[in-house]
């Protein structure tokens, strides 16, 4: 029956699930986990900022530019066969990391860790795609989603609680038992899939995206550190991912056997969702990488209270996808995914009106009303991009829906930390006009001894409250950036095509045939 991994009983397919949501949630874990580690990392290793930042650099570049492969090499070598030396090498990687002596060493690991984990997120997927029928690919998602949406919610919570209570080296050792027990339940329950050991490997495509995917991660990473187009480096690699992207569409045009076979595109679903995800991408992770530095920064709150502040959101993402998961053949998928991008615009919006003495129970309550939207709007997406594509496919698109949301999420992190530092430098300009002789609040708050006006102390402690007045705002500005996102992504839905129940199982059964 095709590529169809056959399986009998519910017990059975539990089993799988379960295994498949252990290879999914540690490697989204370990895309946020080891963030707040870094200054700790940083103290043990003697290091600077910038040569830290290469823990996360290497990681992230690495999955980028190995994901890709994992159509390919699942049909070549079996996708069993490739899910277990995944598994095994992530868990091997992730110990060496926490063993790591010093830099060069724990950047050689997450490299390893990088390239093995790259294929464990798609491959979960179309494992789970093919290990259930069409009409339950809706709660099968559901249950995948949980682990690719809450990993790197929870991540940086359960990475401050391990190395406040115990070292940084625990951020990677937590690997080792979830590994174990994914690679047992592969071994035991998943059966192979058919392999294509005539499939011919396209060198010079894959040559060419991975150098368009490595050097827009590298940009995407150090474009902030390096004042962007100012440096030399990153116009150096913002030319290379131009030229080898351009290159890779015209060689996947004009190639009998490409790298991705083209043909897979015709689907407009496929097509559609790619965009989508990529715009959830930017959502997931932008709003992650502003809502901690704002709370340390400008309210106060240590690392690990951070952590818990940010932990309702992913439970909100989970109650919405165990949901979705029971409705979905009830209800048109695109009306949730609309009814999740308002969600989410909406609490983008009440973050707008955030202050510095915002309280915690209304960032708890945004972030469970985000967690809610972001929800909604996976688990259908994920079912509708594939539920017009033939299912021989499944490796390849699988692959290229898991690069897109990483691609998007390193692009939306990237706009939103540069646009809150050009903001705060406007804002700052801006705020500075009303500090004159002339502005009445001013001269009442000298006169009261607030400011001491005629002294250098009182002018930095003025410059300090403009400073952060500029950067509140800048936070703000940076909420309604992403708002505007999240409200652009709704026309599309429109487009995309409803799944069509009474001819599901014909239409498989002859694609299959």
């Amino acid at each position: 029956m095709g590529s169809t991994t056959t399986t009998r009983g519910g017990t059975h397919k539990g089993l799988i699930t379960l295994t498949v949501m252990l290879a999914t949630i540690i490697q989204a874990l370990d895309s946020t986990i080891a963030n707040v580690a870094l200054p700790h990392m940083q103290g043990s290793m003697g290091t600077t900022q910038d040569q830290i930042s290469w823990v996360l650099t290497s990681y992230i570049v690495a999955t980028a530019i190995f994901m890709p492969l994992t159509g390919f090499l699942a049909a070549r070598v079996g996708r069993r066969r490739l899910f277990i030396w995944s598994i095994v090498g992530f868990t091997l990687a992730s110990m060496l990391c926490g063993a790591a002596q010093s830099l060069d060493q724990i950047v050689l690991f997450r490299i390893l860790q990088g390239m093995f984990g790259a294929s464990l997120v798609p491959l979960s997927q179309a494992v789970l795609l093919d290990t259930y029928p069409q009409e339950q690919h809706g709660s099968a998602m559901a249950m995948w989603g949980v682990g690719v949406m809450v990993g790197p919610i929870l991540g940086p919570t359960l990475g401050g609680w391990l190395t406040e209570y115990y070292s940084w080296r625990w951020v990677f050792y937590i690997n080792l038992p979830f590994g174990l027990l994914a690679w047992f339940g592969l071994a035991a329950f998943v059966k192979e899939a058919p392999t294509d050991r005539t499939r011919h490997f396209d060198l010079l495509g894959f040559g060419l995206l991975a150098l368009a995917i490595g050097s827009l991660q590298l940009m995407l990473d150090r474009g902030e550190s390096q004042n962007w187009f100012a440096s030399r480096e990153i116009l150096v690699e913002a030319l290379l991912a131009g030229l080898s992207l351009y290159l890779f569409l015209v060689h996947l045009l004009t190639c009998r056997q490409p790298f991705i076979e083209s043909a897979m595109f015709r689907d407009r679903n496929l097509c559609l969702g790619l965009i989508l995800i990529f715009m959830v991408g930017i959502i997931l992770l932008a709003a992650m990488a502003l809502l901690p530095p704002f709370m340390q920064h400008l309210m106060g709150y240590p690392i690990l209270d951070i952590g818990y502040l940010m932990a309702p959101r992913g439970i909100g993402t989970m109650v919405a996808m165990m949901v979705v998961g029971r409705l979905i053949n009830r209800v048109d998928p695109r009306g949730m995914i609309s009814l999740g991008l308002l969600l989410t615009a909406l609490s983008m919006w009440e973050m707008t009106l955030f202050t510095a003495e915002v309280s915690a129970t209304e960032i708890i309550r945004t972030g469970v009303v985000q967690g809610l939207g972001l929800g909604l709007i996976f688990v259908p997406l994920s079912t509708l991009a594939f539920s017009t594509l033939a299912p021989h496919y499944r490796n390849d698109a699988t692959a290229l829906f898991s690069l897109m949301r990483n691609v998007g999420s390193g692009i939306g992190i990237s706009i939103v930390i540069s646009y809150l530092a050009q903001r705060t430098q406007i804002n700052h300009a801006a705020f500075s006009d009303f500090i004159t002789p002339f502005n009445q609040a001013l001269a009442e708050a000298n006169q009261g001894g607030v400011y001491d006006l005629s002294t250098p102390a009182g002018l930095v402690a003025i410059n300090a409250e403009v400073t952060r007045q500029a950067s509140i705002l800048a936070y703000l500005q940076d909420f309604r950036l992403m708002m505007f996102i999240t409200l652009a992504s709704l026309p599309l839905v429109l487009l995309l095509k409803p799944i069509q129940k009474g001819n599901d199982k014909a239409e498989l059964h002859a694609v299959m045939d």
